[in-house]
């Protein structure tokens, strides 16, 4: 068997490198380090989330992402999750940067925790996900019972 400790880093294919990095500063990364070799930009943030920039994106889509956009579903990863401290604090940031989510904030099954979908400049999406906080300031939250 294998024991897997944990995740190592996140591989994001992008097409613009500095669009992408503007965005993900929002989400508190900072750039790490350029690889001009290998066309690889690596970001991290403080808690030591690292996200590597494989900067070779071709957009053969007109804008839509391959693996949510289209009807034909395609294999492979359909988001991530991404762990925040405060979904209040979330929502404002987002608000504050003019990221509208792609859906949520929405909890599944009751489990005590909050996602918020939003979509990079590439169209990755990128799960948003916390405790469910005082309810009465989280705008627009939806219960959802995946059993229901």
């Amino acid at each position: 068997m294998i024991n897997i400790e944990n995740v190592d880093h996140l591989g994001i294919r992008v097409t613009d490198p500095q669009r992408a990095l503007d965005f993900y500063k929002i989400l508190g990364f900072e750039l790490h380090k350029e690889i001009d070799f290998d066309a690889v930009t690596i970001v991290k943030n403080p808690n030591g989330v690292e996200i590597n920039f494989i900067v070779n994106g071709a957009d053969l889509t007109g804008g839509k992402n391959i693996l949510m956009d289209v009807p034909e579903k395609h294999p492979g990863y359909t988001h991530v999750a991404l762990r925040v401290d405060s979904i209040i604090e979330t929502l404002k940031t987002l608000e504050e940067n003019n990221i509208t989510p792609s859906q949520g904030p929405v909890t599944f099954g009751g489990d005590g925790h909050v996602s918020i979908f939003i979509r990079d400049p590439d169209r990755n999406v990128i799960e948003l996900r916390g405790r469910l906080e005082d309810e009465s300031k989280i705008p627009g939250l939806v219960f959802y019972d995946p059993e229901g």
